[in-house]
């Protein structure tokens, strides 16, 4: 069974992401990056969360190796959580005009489904 340093490796060369490229991305040193791979370094889980968001994985596969697709869409799930919050600290007409935007959307989306039956 591969490590944590190990998955995050073969992910990351998978694709075609350069130590120093990740490391620019979630904002660490190169040399760290080399410590999460190689040394067997845990990365924080800020930092954890983050390679997972840019290797397109889940926490849980990066930590346990555990391919699960729950563990992905929990991690959609937060990040629709933290936009709404930022939609909740605009101003009220702002977010009165999303609302318009976002339903309209979601009315069209339908649309087109019901169209393509």
């Amino acid at each position: 069974m591969s490590s944590l340093g190990e998955r995050i490796q073969e992910l990351r060369k998978q694709k075609g992401i350069a130590q120093q490229k990740l490391a620019e991305l979630i904002e660490v040193s190169k040399s760290m990056i080399n410590r999460y791979e190689n040394k067997g370094v845990q990365p924080p889980a800020d930092i954890l969360n983050k390679i997972a968001n840019i290797l397109d994985t889940s926490v849980d596969y990066l930590i346990n190796g555990n391919k699960d697709e729950k563990a992905k869409a929990s991690l959609k799930q937060t990040e629709l959580l933290n936009t709404f919050k930022e939609i909740d600290a605009m101003p009220e007409s702002e977010q009165n005009q999303l609302l318009h935007y976002i339903h309209a959307y979601i009315r069209d989306f339908k649309a087109r489904q019901a169209y393509a039956s």
